[in-house]
């Protein structure tokens, strides 16, 4: 079995699709991922029902969950359909391992999100740090000079 065979089997076996990031990346519906953009393995991206755009050089660690949908109220029979939100991720923003991005989010570029952070459909200024769960956004924090990138 060439190595072709294996990772199309192994695909098929976890359900999967073929994607550019890591044959442990599920990917559901066609969220648009800028060029450079690293996704770690066991991660997900679901983009049924809703817009979701990440940009550019983006580094999302393993283990994150960015969801478009909400299904809480059609599960506990409070309402007939998913919640669904578009969620924006600027350029050259980084996610943190176990993080989750739910719908409504807008996360501006050169933005940090630290590990295990649940970002709740906050917007989150340009060069901001968000930490926590509820999160906490630290407007500009990389502006001001605390480790500004390049």
């Amino acid at each position: 079995m060439t190595p072709e065979d294996f990772r199309a089997q192994f695909l098929h076996l976890m359900n999967n699709r073929d994607n550019p990031f890591h044959p442990m990346v599920w990917i559901n519906g066609d969220p648009i991922v800028g060029e450079g953009t690293y996704i770690g393995g066991l991660s997900e991206l679901n983009a049924k029902g809703a817009r979701l755009t990440i940009g550019k050089h983006c580094d999302i660690a393993s283990f994150v969950a960015i969801n478009v949908a909400d299904s809480h109220l059609r599960c506990i029979g409070l309402s007939s359909q998913n919640d669904c939100r578009d969620i924006t991720i600027g350029d050259h923003v980084f996610i943190g391992s176990h993080c989750a991005i739910l719908g409504g989010s807008d996360i501006g570029h050169h933005s940090v999100i630290a590990a295990g952070t649940v970002v709740r459909g906050e917007k989150v200024p340009p060069y901001s740090l968000v930490i926590g769960n509820p999160a906490v956004v630290k407007i500009g924090y990389y502006a001001a000079g605390a480790a500004k990138p390049k």
